[in-house]
C-alpha cells in the first residue's frame, strides 16, 4: 500500500476513534472454501464504553481497524448467510503503529433468517392475510419486522399483549387504524407467522420469491465506509437522531414512551437524559440545539414543544394550541428547528412558530401538515409535505408570508429537507425515489432518481464536498448521491432494519445517525480513496 494511502487511513481512524494512539485490530476473511471473503462487517465493541466499531472485508478479505481505545473488545464477523465464532475479551492496548492484533475469521455456511430482512424483502415475502397490508404500512412506518417480530415466537396471548401494548402507547397514531377487530386480526397474523407453531419455513431463502428479492453485491467503493456507534443506558430508548451541539455533544429523541432527551458524550460513550414533564406517550419526535446553548424538542403524541436547560438541568414544557381540551385531537408536533433570533420552527398539524419570549404560538393555516423543517443562511424557513400532491415551502421569518413550489414528480410525498451552507434546499422524495434540488434564486428544481425497487429516501445530510446522503426505509441501506454527476453509491449497513430518520454531519466531516430499532446511535466515515 502506497506511503499516502497509509496515511490518510491513520487519519481516517483517527477520527473513528478520537484517538491518535491507539491499537490496531486487522485481518482478513475467508469464505468456507478459503477464498477472500467481500463485504463482512468486522465489529469491535469495546467492553467498557459500549462503543462498537464497524468496518468491511475489501475484495481481498482485508480489514483494519486502527487507534482503538485501550481495553478489552469483544469481535465479530457478520455476513448475510454465513457464521463464524466471535472472539470474546480481546485484550487491545496502545501500541506504536507498527504494533498491530492479527485476528483472522473463516466463515461457514449459515441460514439466511427472517430477522435479516429490509422492509422491501418483507413485503414480498410475507404471505397473503387479511391484516398483512396493515402490517406493512400502520405497523412498517415505525419499524419493521427483523427487532421487533421476527425474532420472537410468541403464543397468541403473548402478541396480544404486544399488540395491546402498542395501541395504548401509541394512541395518537393508531387510533384511527387499528380498532379492536384490526387488533385482533393482526394478533392471529402474527400468531400464524412467528408463533410457537409457525407456517413460514425456517428461512426466507427457502421460498422461490426471494431470488427476486435478494439483496446485489456492493461496489467496491462501498467498502471504504466506516461506522462508530453507541449503546444508549437502556432499551427501547428509540433514538430518532443525533444533533451535535457547539461543545461537541450530541442531543437524541427519545420517541415512543421513554419520554427523554439523551445527551452523548461521543469521547466517553456516556449518556445523560433529561425527562420531558408529559406522563403520557411524550414520543419525543425532534431534538435540537439552539443558538443560545439551549435544547428544544418537540411532543408528537402531546402537541408539545419542550426546552431543556443544560447548565441547570431545567425542563420547560409549552402546550400547543387545543381543541376540546385534548392536544393529540388538535395537532402534533414533528420536528423542531430554532433561528437565529432564538424562535422555534415545529412542523406538525399545523406548521408553528414559537416566541419564547412572548410563550405564544403562531400558527399557520396555509400550511395544515408539514414534516421536515430547514433553516437557511438567510434565515429563510423550508418545509416539505409529505401528503399525496404536497409541495415544498418557505416561510419568510419577518412577515410570515408563505411560498410554494410543486415537486415535479407527482405524489412524491417529500420528507426531510436540509439548506446547505450556499442556501441550496434538498430534500428527499419518499414516494418518488428520488432527491430533489431546489435554487432558491429561480425556484427552479432539479431531481436526482435512485436506484432499486423501493428507494423510500428518509434520512438526508449534505456533506462537505455537497454530496447528499440519504438512508433508504424499505431497502435498508445508505445511499450516496454525487450531486455533480448523478452517479448514486449504495452502502452497506451493520444491523438490520437501519429506520435512519434524521442525518447530521459534524465539523470532523462525520455524518450522525440513530437507529430507533436497533436502539443506537452513532456516525459514518469513508475512508479515502486511492
Amino acid at each position: 500500500m502506497p506511503l499516502s494511502r497509509i496515511t490518510a487511513f491513520a487519519s481516517l481512524f483517527a477520527i473513528l476513534s478520537g484517538s491518535a494512539f491507539g491499537g490496531t485490530l486487522s485481518g482478513t476473511v475467508k469464505d468456507p472454501g478459503g477464498a477472500p471473503f467481500k463485504g463482512a462487517f468486522i465489529q469491535a465493541k469495546n467492553l467498557a464504553t459500549k462503543m462498537t466499531h464497524s468496518v468491511l472485508s475489501d475484495r481481498q478479505g482485508r480489514y483494519r481497524i486502527a487507534d482503538l481505545a485501550p481495553g478489552r473488545y469483544d469481535v465479530q464477523v457478520k455476513a448475510l448467510g454465513f457464521t463464524s465464532d466471535p472472539h470474546r475479551g480481546m485484550d487491545i492496548s496502545s501500541a506504536a503503529a507498527s504494533s498491530v492484533v492479527s485476528l483472522d475469521f473463516s466463515l461457514q455456511k449459515g441460514a439466511v433468517e427472517w430477522t435479516d430482512l429490509s422492509n422491501h424483502q418483507a413485503r414480498q415475502l410475507l404471505p397473503a392475510g387479511k391484516a398483512k397490508a396493515m402490517l406493512v404500512t400502520t405497523c412498517f412506518a415505525c419499524h419493521g419486522i427483523s427487532t421487533r417480530m421476527a425474532g420472537r415466537r410468541q403464543n397468541a396471548d403473548s402478541w396480544t399483549r404486544d399488540v395491546d401494548y402498542m395501541r395504548d402507547s401509541m394512541h395518537y397514531f393508531l387510533r384511527n387504524n387499528v380498532n379492536d377487530e384490526a387488533a385482533r386480526e393482526l394478533v392471529s397474523y402474527l400468531t400464524t407467522n412467528f408463533g410457537l407453531d409457525s407456517s413460514l419455513p425456517d428461512s426466507p431463502a427457502e421460498l422461490p420469491a426471494y431470488d427476486k428479492v435478494k439483496r446485489g453485491t456492493f461496489s467496491d467503493e462501498a467498502m471504504r465506509i466506516a461506522f462508530v456507534d453507541y449503546d444508549l443506558p437502556g432499551p427501547n430508548r428509540m433514538p430518532w437522531s443525533a444533533p451535535p451541539a457547539q461543545d461537541g455533544t450530541h442531543w437524541i429523541p427519545y420517541y415512543g414512551r421513554a419520554n427523554m432527551v439523551g445527551r452523548l458524550d461521543p469521547e466517553t460513550g456516556k449518556v445523560a437524559e433529561f425527562h420531558a414533564l408529559y406522563t403520557g406517550t411524550a414520543a419525543i419526535h425532534s431534538a435540537f440545539p439552539a443558538p443560545d446553548g439551549s435544547v428544544w424538542f418537540t411532543e408528537q403524541g402531546a402537541n408539545r414543544l419542550g426546552r431543556i436547560d443544560p447548565r441547570t438541568g431545567e425542563v420547560g414544557e409549552f402546550q400547543a394550541p387545543l381543541k376540546d381540551g385534548i392536544g393529540v385531537d388538535r395537532g402534533s408536533k414533528h420536528t423542531v428547528r430554532v433561528d437565529a433570533e432564538g424562535i422555534a420552527w415545529a412542523s406538525g398539524s399545523p406548521f408553528s412558530r414559537f416566541d419564547p419570549q412572548t410563550q405564544t404560538f403562531h400558527e399557520f393555516p396555509e400550511i395544515p401538515t408539514a414534516y421536515g423543517v430547514g433553516i437557511a443562511p438567510d434565515g429563510t424557513v423550508w418545509f416539505t409535505e409529505a401528503i399525496p400532491g404536497g409541495k415544498v415551502g418557505k416561510v419568510n421569518p419577518k412577515t410570515l408570508e408563505v411560498t410554494k413550489y410543486d415537486v415535479p414528480t407527482p405524489n412524491a410525498r417529500p420528507r426531510r429537507i436540509k439548506v446547505d451552507s450556499d442556501g441550496i434546499v434538498w430534500f428527499a422524495e419518499y414516494n418518488a425515489g428520488k432527491i430533489g434540488r431546489l435554487d432558491p434564486g429561480t425556484g427552479e428544481i432539479q431531481e436526482f432518481p435512485l436506484p432499486g425497487a423501493s428507494p423510500t429516501p428518509y434520512a438526508i445530510g449534505v456533506d462537505k464536498d455537497r454530496n447528499v446522503w440519504y438512508s433508504s426505509m424499505d431497502l435498508d441501506v445508505i445511499g450516496r448521491v454525487n450531486t455533480k454527476t448523478g452517479e448514486v453509491t449504495e452502502f452497506p449497513f451493520p444491523y438490520p432494519e437501519n429506520g435512519m430518520r434524521e442525518f447530521y454531519p459534524d465539523d470532523r466531516g462525520r455524518m450522525w445517525w440513530a437507529s430507533p430499532p436497533n436502539n443506537k446511535v452513532g456516525y459514518f466515515v469513508l475512508a479515502p480513496g486511492n
